[in-house]
C-alpha cells in the first residue's frame, strides 16, 4: 500500500458501495486491482475463494494472478482465488450448472470458424461463392447474443425477408448446438446470464459464491457481459470496476463504453475515483494525447499528467509514398540505435491496418533489423490444417466427438442439422460416441438410407486408415487425403489460387509428419506424431514470445495495454486513420480514441508519419494528412517535410549504423 499514490490507495481500500475506478492510460490500474485483492485477503481476512476478478485476455488474467501471488507471498496463500476472462468464468458456470442449461457433461465449444461452417450448412450456402452472406448472418446471430437476445426472446419487428430468414437460422443454429452438446463463444456469456435470470437457485448460489467482484477494462464490456456482472454483483456493495472511456476501441465487436454511465443509473450510490497520474510517458506525449481526446464528447473529464519530465517534441514525418515512408522510419530507428545504443525491442511501429506492414517488413529486412509481426496466424490455425488434423484425431481416437463434428461435412456429405440431432440423440441414449452410432441398427430406421450409407462409408474408411496407420503413418495419411478427395474439394470450394495455397499447406503437413517419423528413433504412432507437431507449434509460439529483442510491428488495436520507449505511428492519413469505413459509419470518435491509445503507448519518443501518395487498388492515390494531426498542439510538434535532403550528419549516422550491422553479421 505504501507504493500507491493517494487515489490508488483510496480505490484499493474502498468497500461498502459500488466503485468505479476511472483509470487513465499508464496510471497503474492493474496495481490497484492486485493490491485490492491482497488487501481484502490480508487486512479484511476475506477468503480467496470469495473473490473473483475478471478481465478480457488469458494473458492479463495470468499476469494479474501472478502479481497477487507475489504480493501476498505464495501460491498457497491465494488457493481458490478466481482470476479469469469473461469466457472462462462463463464456462465455469455452465460446467457447474450444465443440467439446468440442457447440456450434458463434457460439452464442446466450437470456435467461430467452425460456427460459420455450421451456419453455411443450415443456409445450404456455398462458402466459395456466398461467404459474405454467411458471415454476415453469423455476425448478426453473434450480435443478438451479445445483446442478451435468445431465440425465445427475439422479436423481428420488420417484414424484411432477410431478417426473418436470419431469425430462423438462429433458431436452427441453437437447436444444432444443443443436439451436438455444444456451445459457441457467445453462449459462454449468454448461457450463464439466461440461467441466472431464470433459475433463482442458480442465481443465489453464484451470488453467494462470488462475494467480492472486480472487473478490469470495463469500457470494453458488451451488453450481455454487463448483464452477467450485474446479476453476479447483486446490490453491488462489493463490486469494483476499472475502466477508461477514452480507451474504448472495440465497438466493432460489441463493446459499449456507455456501460460506464449505466453503472450510475443502476447503482445510485456508486463512488468514482480518478487515476490521472501517468507512470509511463513524458509530459509532452501526455499533453498531445490530452489535446487530441478533448475533441471527443467525454462524460468523464480527466487529464493525464506525469512527473517523468517533459521530453522531446513529437516528430511529424512527411514522405513521398509508402516506400519512402518505410525508408524514413527504418532510417530513424537505425539512427536512434547508433546514437543512443538502443535495442530493437525499444521500438514499435504501429498502424491502423495490417496491409501497411508489408513495406516496413521489406525495409527492415534490407537493413537486417530483426522484427516481430504481431497478429500472424499459426500454421495450425489454418482451416485446411485444422480439417486434416481433425481427421487424424478421429483416426487415432474414434471417441473424439468434436473432431467428428468438424469433419462430418468437410467435404460435404449431405448430413444436415436434423440428421445430426438424431445421431447425437441416439449417441446420448446409447452412451456411445458419435462415430460408433454409425453402426447402430437403430440409426438406419432414424435417418435416410443414403445418409446412413454415406456415414458407414466414412466410418469404414477411417477404420481402414487406422489399421494402416499402425505400421505406415505417412502412407495412411496419403490414403486418407485421397479417400476423402480433399484436394478436389478445395478446388470446388475455393478460387484457383487459394485452393493451390491451401493444398500446398496440406502437403507441407504431410512432409512434416514424414520427416518426424523418419527422424524418430522410436516407432511413433500417428496420434503421437500429430501431438508432437502440435507441441512443436506451441513451443515455437513460446519461443517467439521469449525472443523479445526485435522491433515490434502491430496494429493500434493490438498495441493496447503495451508500452515502448520509441513509438512510430505510420499512415496517419485521411481514410486510413480515421479509416474510411469509420467515417462512412459516423464513428470518427472511436478512431480518435484509437489514435489516443497509440500515442499513449510511447514512453519517451513519438513519431507520426504520412505519405503524399499511397498505392491503392493498383494505382497511386493522392493522400491527405489525418485531421487528427491538426488537433495536436502545434508548439509541441516538429516537422520533417519533403522539402530538402536529409542533413549530412544524419545520413552519416545511418550509414555508420548500417556498416556496424554488416560487421556484426560477419563476426
Amino acid at each position: 500500500m505504501n507504493q500507491l499514490n493517494l487515489p490508488q490507495k483510496q480505490a484499493a481500500q474502498h468497500t461498502g458501495t459500488p466503485l468505479l475506478v476511472l483509470a487513465g492510460a499508464g496510471s497503474g490500474k492493474t496495481r490497484v486491482i492486485t493490491q485490492k485483492i491482497a488487501w481484502l485477503m490480508e487486512e479484511r481476512a476475506i477468503s480467496p475463494t470469495d473473490i473473483t476478478a475478471v478481465t478480457f485476455t488469458n494473458k492479463a488474467a495470468r499476469e494479474m494472478k501472478q502479481r497477487v501471488s507475489d504480493t501476498v507471498a505464495g501460491k498457497e496463500t491465494i488457493k481458490g482465488l478466481t482470476v479469469s476472462t469473461f469466457h472462462s468464468l462463463g464456462m465455469r458456470i455452465l460446467k457447474t450448472e450444465a443440467r439446468f442449461a440442457g447440456l450434458r457433461k463434457g460439452f464442446s465449444i466450437i470456435d467461430p470458424r467452425d460456427a460459420v461452417n455450421v451456419v453455411a450448412d443450415l443456409m445450404r450456402a456455398d462458402l466459395a461463392s456466398g461467404r459474405e452472406l454467411v458471415e454476415r448472418t453469423y455476425q448478426r446471430i453473434s450480435s443478438w447474443k451479445n445483446l442478451g437476445i435468445t431465440p425465445a426472446t427475439l422479436i423481428v419487428e420488420d417484414d424484411e425477408p432477410i431478417n426473418r430468414a436470419t431469425a430462423s437460422i438462429y433458431q436452427q443454429y441453437q437447436r444444432y448446438l444443443l443436439a451436438c452438446n455444444s456451445v459457441d463463444l457467445d453462449d459462454l456469456i449468454l448461457g450463464p446470464v439466461t440461467l441466472i435470470q431464470e433459475q433463482p437457485d442458480v442465481r443465489e448460489r453464484w451470488q453467494r459464491k462470488i462475494k467480492y467482484l472486480l472487473v478490469d477494462e470495463y469500457q470494453d464490456t458488451n451488453g450481455v457481459q454487463y448483464q452477467l456482472i450485474k446479476l453476479l454483483a447483486k446490490d453491488g456493495r462489493r463490486l469494483t470496476v476499472v475502466g477508461d472511456d477514452d480507451q474504448s476501441i472495440y465497438a466493432w465487436r460489441g463493446a459499449q463504453p456507455e456501460n460506464l454511465l449505466q453503472l450510475k443509473k443502476d447503482y445510485p450510490n456508486l463512488q468514482m475515483i480518478k487515476l490521472e497520474q501517468n507512470y509511463r510517458s513524458f509530459g509532452r506525449i501526455l499533453k498531445v494525447a490530452n489535446h487530441l481526446i478533448e475533441n471527443n464528447p467525454r462524460p468523464f473529464e480527466k487529464s493525464l499528467w506525469s512527473e517523468l519530465g517533459y521530453g522531446d517534441p513529437i516528430e511529424i514525418v512527411q514522405a513521398k509514398n509508402e516506400e519512402h515512408e518505410a525508408e524514413k522510419v527504418v532510417s530513424s530507428i537505425m539512427k536512434q540505435q547508433f546514437q543512443h545504443d538502443a535495442r530493437p525491442s525499444d521500438f514499435a511501429i504501429l498502424y491502423r491496418s495490417n496491409h501497411l506492414a508489408r513495406m516496413l517488413e521489406i525495409k527492415l529486412r534490407e537493413m537486417r533489423i530483426p522484427y516481430k509481426l504481431s497478429g500472424g496466424h499459426s500454421f495450425f490455425e489454418r482451416s485446411e490444417i485444422r480439417d486434416v488434423l481433425a481427421y487424424l484425431r478421429l483416426v487415432a481416437n474414434p471417441s473424439d466427438d468434436s473432431a467428428f463434428l468438424r469433419i462430418i461435412n468437410t467435404p460435404r456429405r449431405g448430413i444436415g442439422a436434423t440428421s445430426l440431432e438424431k445421431i447425437a440423440d441416439l449417441a446420448n441414449r446409447s452412451k456411445q460416441c458419435l462415430l460408433d452410432t454409425v453402426f447402430d441398427v437403430e440409426l438406419s430406421t432414424t435417418i435416410k438410407p443414403k445418409q446412413c450409407n454415406t456415414l458407414k462409408e466414412l466410418a469404414g474408411l477411417l477404420e481402414q486408415i487406422s489399421a494402416q496407420a499402425a505400421n505406415d503413418p505417412v502412407g495412411a495419411m496419403e490414403a486418407l487425403l485421397e479417400g476423402i478427395g480433399y484436394e478436389h474439394w478445395l478446388g470446388e470450394t475455393c478460387e484457383t489460387e487459394a485452393a493451390k495455397r491451401r493444398w500446398e499447406n496440406v502437403r507441407l503437413l504431410v512432409s512434416w509428419i514424414e520427416d518426424s517419423y523418419n527422424q524418430s528413433t522410436e516407432n511413433l504412432s500417428l496420434s503421437e506424431l500429430v501431438n508432437e507437431l502440435i507441441l512443436v507449434d506451441m513451443l515455437d509460439k513460446q519461443s517467439d514470445e521469449e525472443e523479445r529483442d526485435m522491433v515490434n510491428l502491430m496494429t493500434l488495436h493490438a498495441a493496447k495495454g503495451l508500452e515502448f520507449k520509441n513509438v512510430y505511428i505510420v499512415g496517419v492519413e485521411e481514410d486510413i486513420l480515421p479509416h474510411r469505413v469509420s467515417l462512412t459509419e459516423g464513428s470518427c470518435e472511436e478512431e480518435r480514441r484509437l489514435f489516443y491509445v497509440g500515442i499513449t503507448r510511447a514512453m519517451q519518443k513519438l513519431t507520426l508519419s504520412y505519405a503524399a501518395k499511397r498505392k491503392r487498388f493498383g494505382d497511386h492515390m493522392e493522400c491527405e494528412p489525418s485531421r487528427f494531426i491538426s488537433e495536436l498542439p502545434s508548439e509541441d510538434l516538429i516537422w520533417n517535410r519533403l522539402e530538402g535532403e536529409t542533413p549530412i550528419a544524419e545520413q552519416q549516422d545511418v550509414g555508420r549504423a548500417y556498416l556496424a550491422k554488416i560487421r556484426a553479421a560477419r563476426t
